[in-house]
């Protein structure tokens, strides 16, 4: 006779089909230029970066951040659709990435922009593949959104 096996459902994945193919997209578009950063921090002294990703309605995203950003700063679209970008900020620590993710939503709210998502993650060292990092930022924002935690700087730190 056979022996029934209780079956424990799974939780939900975490990430549904939008999410995951979001994240092979923004895979595509940024593993390279953090592959460059990795080089930066291993051969010519870098210290940390920031990945950002920022999203908001009713606004003209991308004209201020080309605005607001260093020329050091490495700007990306990730969906214009969504209006979704990406920040790679060479140089930056926890505070200095606050400080500037502060001033981009004070900007976006003074231009009546709305549900701006915010997330950063901050990369101090190249012990993480470089997939991983990227996963690990996008799950971060794919986690802002799904809980609906607009108007917030979700910050979290890779060492």
């Amino acid at each position: 006779m056979c022996k029934e096996i209780n079956r424990v459902k799974r939780p939900k994945l975490r990430l549904n089909e939008d999410a995951i193919v979001l994240s092979l997209s923004i895979l595509k578009k940024m593993e390279k230029p953090i592959e460059l950063m990795y080089y930066l921090m291993e051969h010519e002294d870098e210290q940390t970066f920031v990945i950002m990703f920022i999203s908001a309605k009713n606004v003209k995203l991308k004209k201020l951040l080309k605005k607001e950003k260093r020329d050091t700063d490495l700007l990306l679209t990730i969906n214009k659709e969504d209006n979704l970008y990406a920040l790679i900020c060479q140089e930056t620590k926890v505070d200095g990435a606050y400080n500037f993710s502060k001033r981009l939503m004070d900007s976006i709210h003074a231009k009546k922009g709305s549900e701006v998502y915010c997330t950063e993650t901050e990369i101090r060292s190249t012990h993480y593949r470089v997939n991983e990092i990227i996963f690990k930022s996008v799950e971060s924002y794919v986690s802002a959104k799904k809980d609906k935690r607009m108007n917030e700087i979700i910050f979290r730190s890779l060492s």
